[in-house]
């Protein structure tokens, strides 16, 4: 049993399984045949932070791929009382086949698959983004060809995402150029980068874009941590990706965001509206590959049909 818990939880080998699997099931999808190879297998989906993009695309995905879903939130459960997270993870994966958690700490999805008899999802935590980056990658596997030698910048906060996408470069060989504002910065001990081959700093975004075959970034305050709104504005005013920026990548560099955007703030609306821009496949993408992932993680690699 695999569980799902950052990037790394799944090799080089494992990717390209499923980067070809989600193209054949979106495939599928556009050609309106039936793909359920999970008849009579449940999700259970716990929500602690909002979503739009992670419950769509999990819940619609599960139902195509012939599952069923059932929807928890901490407010509507004993998740947010006083149960223990072990004892709720002993009890509900007793009852469905697979789970996926969208919460705040790492720790919290952890504990629970560490009780878990079913595969556990990371649907998004304060510290990864797999399903995100999954998708992301997807995409511009979809639009360029293979990602491995690349360069990817990252302009913004030192965030889940940019943890997630260090994972990624170190596991699919390609480079990440990395622009925060001082004391927004990675930590590469929270990624767990065993060195700092696939990824550089650049203290200037401009810098970071110069030769980048894709430019990506995500809002300046994520959830949780809304009372610092103010003071991120003021100190991430530089890192707004303009046309400027993507003149600066390469001409046919691709440009993508997890959506939701704030145009002016992390991102220009000439840029998110523009040609370059990937962002609504980049969305629609991660219910193909989760629906890959999921199929994945409950039945292994099974023949292409």
């Amino acid at each position: 049993m695999k569980h799902y818990l950052q990037f790394s939880d799944l090799g080089a080998g494992d990717y390209a399984y499923l980067f070809e699997r989600a193209a054949l099931i979106k495939k599928k999808f556009k050609a309106y045949e039936k793909h359920q190879p999970l008849i009579d297998r449940t999700l259970v989906m716990i929500f602690e932070k909002a979503s739009t993009r992670t419950r769509v695309s999990f819940e619609a995905g599960m139902y195509q791929l012939g599952g069923t879903v059932v929807n928890l939130t901490t407010e509507g459960s004993q998740l947010g009382r006083a149960e223990p997270i072990e004892d709720s993870a002993k009890v509900i994966s007793r009852m469905v086949d697979l789970v996926m958690i969208r919460t705040y700490e790492q720790t919290k999805i952890e504990r629970f698959a560490a009780h878990s008899r079913v595969p556990v999802i990371n649907g998004l935590t304060n510290e990864f983004h797999p399903c995100q980056i999954l998708a992301d990658i997807f995409t511009y596997i979809e639009h360029r060809g293979s990602i491995k030698g690349k360069t990817v910048a990252w302009v913004g906060d030192g965030n889940n995402m940019a943890n997630t996408w260090l994972q990624a470069a170190e596991i699919l060989g390609f480079t990440v150029h990395v622009s925060t504002p001082s004391g927004y910065e990675v930590d590469q001990s929270v990624a767990g980068l065993r060195s700092t081959d696939s990824y550089k700093v650049f203290q200037n975004p401009m810098d970071a874009c110069a030769g980048a075959d894709l430019v990506t970034t995500d809002v300046w305050t994520s959830m949780g941590f809304e009372a610092e709104n103010e003071a991120r504005k003021r100190a991430f005013n530089d890192w707004c990706v303009d046309l400027d920026m993507m003149r600066a990548a390469k001409p046919d560099a691709l440009f993508m965001h997890c959506l939701p955007a704030h145009r002016g703030e992390e991102v220009e609306a000439d840029v998110i509206d523009g040609p370059q821009s990937v962002v609504w496949d980049e969305a629609e993408n991660r219910m193909h590959a989760q629906k890959a992932l999921m199929e994945y993680l409950l039945l292994g690699r099974v023949d292409p049909v």
